[in-house]
């Protein structure tokens, strides 16, 4: 059964920095990219970083450069998404996922960022 738990979520003030965890279950992890949307409410999900299955490549959203770094550990099946600087827009839940085919993504149950002072 394939499993993805974010972990790492909270209420932080402006400034202040997260640390996201993604572990995964049930597949191969290291043979996928992986990815880090977030969702805002009365927003669409939108992607914030991806990284190749190595590890190697990484790609991140403008709203994040600089800011984001995303990593990932393949011997614990577990990728990484630290956020610095944060910021009230940064606010929403975070789901890791990988794309299986064209139209279709597993996702994570999601973990809560709230930037607010």
């Amino acid at each position: 059964q394939v499993q993805l738990v974010e972990s790492g979520g909270d209420l932080v003030q402006p400034g202040g920095s997260l640390r996201l965890s993604c572990v995964g279950s049930g597949f191969t992890f290291s043979n996928y990219p992986m990815t880090w949307h977030r969702q805002a409410p009365g927003q669409e999900r939108e992607l914030v970083a991806r990284i190749s299955s190595s590890g190697t490549n990484t790609n991140y959203a403008d709203s994040v450069k600089g800011r984001f770094t995303i990593s990932r550990d393949n011997a614990k099946n577990t990728m990484y998404l630290q956020m610095n600087n944060l910021k009230p827009e940064d606010t929403g839940i975070y789901y890791c996922g990988y794309r299986i085919s064209l139209y279709n993504w597993n996702w994570g149950q999601g973990t809560q960022v709230t930037v607010s002072s």
